[in-house]
């Protein structure tokens, strides 16, 4: 049975390394999961000094009951393990998780970890308590996701990053996380079997899906909808890579006071027709059985992460 931290992350919100300001104004907004940035919000001259930042903010600010993580560059820049080395090293008992990107195989995976486990072991930190989610952005890794998805005990969550693998793909994207631009179109969700094949990798091996950034931050619509569009296939958040996208995010991943006593609803009445040896029952004139059940569970689950319950 796994023994990872079951976290809520409706909304994972970047902040970028450089900043002290926004660092400070990140820890007290309402994300359930606040990443420090050191790669693409950070200009190659700032990545190292950020580091300091990064450090200072995770010992100094008062997360609250955030999941405090920060972003490394990815193991083919020069920046990686100095990433690691540093920040762990000096407050590796603030960092609850580290993302990594531009992840390719397994192979990425495994220099992460087991760089990590070295710095935990010379500052006497829990071996393995440091989580990591996985950046799904280039092809290399959608073409070997379900790998990559089961290569870690550490690994917590993979994030759709559209970005990178619009240009990884060669996609002609009008921006981040939107749809396509110009003369161009495309008949449908043009994103779909990657996120779909994404939160299937995650949900067989136990770990959770986000979906990831939308560029358009004067669109709140179209953010809400492509929240939905994503939860609906099973993922359990999004990135928010501006404030004003967190209560979207927020409200998307939550369930519903009517949705929370639909569910319960359900459960009940599978239970009671269970109990008098019946294996489906008719609630409201639709058939409901353990398959209804077990849908249904999961939003009870979601409800009481969220503490809804």
């Amino acid at each position: 049975m796994s023994t990872r931290p079951h976290r809520l992350r409706r909304s994972e919100l970047s902040t970028p390394g450089s900043s002290p300001k926004m660092i400070a104004k990140a820890a007290q907004s309402a994300a359930d999961l606040v990443f420090l940035d050191l790669e693409d919000a950070v200009a190659p001259s700032e990545k190292i000094p950020s580091r300091a930042n990064i450090i200072a903010g995770l010992s100094t600010q008062d997360w609250g009951s955030k999941t405090r993580a920060y972003r490394i560059n990815g193991v083919h820049t020069q920046w990686c393990h100095g990433d690691v080395i540093d920040v762990v090293g000096a407050a590796g008992q603030y960092v609850d998780v580290i993302i990594v990107p531009k992840v390719k195989s397994p192979r990425d995976v495994w220099f992460v970890d087991d760089l990590l486990t070295q710095v935990e072991i010379a500052h006497d930190l829990e071996v393995g308590r440091i989580g990591l989610e996985l950046l799904i952005e280039e092809t290399e890794a959608l073409s070997c996701v379900e790998e990559i998805a089961a290569c870690s005990p550490r690994l917590e969550a993979l994030i759709l990053g559209v970005g990178d693998l619009s240009a990884s793909q060669g996609i002609r994207a009008g921006h981040i996380g939107g749809g396509q631009g110009g003369a161009f179109s495309y008949p449908g969700d043009m994103w779909h079997y990657a996120r779909n094949r994404m939160i299937v990798a995650a949900r067989a091996n136990g770990i959770d899906a986000i979906d990831g950034p939308f560029g358009g931050i004067k669109d709140p619509d179209g953010y809400r909808v492509q929240a939905a569009q994503s939860a609906t296939l099973g993922a359990v958040g999004k990135w928010a890579i501006h404030p004003s996208q967190i209560e979207i995010a927020n409200e998307v991943y939550a369930p519903t006071r009517g949705e929370i006593d639909n569910a319960k609803a359900v459960v009940q009445a599978v239970r009671e027709a269970e109990a008098a040896g019946n294996g489906a029952a008719n609630l409201n004139g639709v058939m409901i059985d353990a398959a209804t059940a077990r849908i249904f569970e999961a939003v009870l689950e979601q409800a009481e992460l969220c503490g809804l319950e």
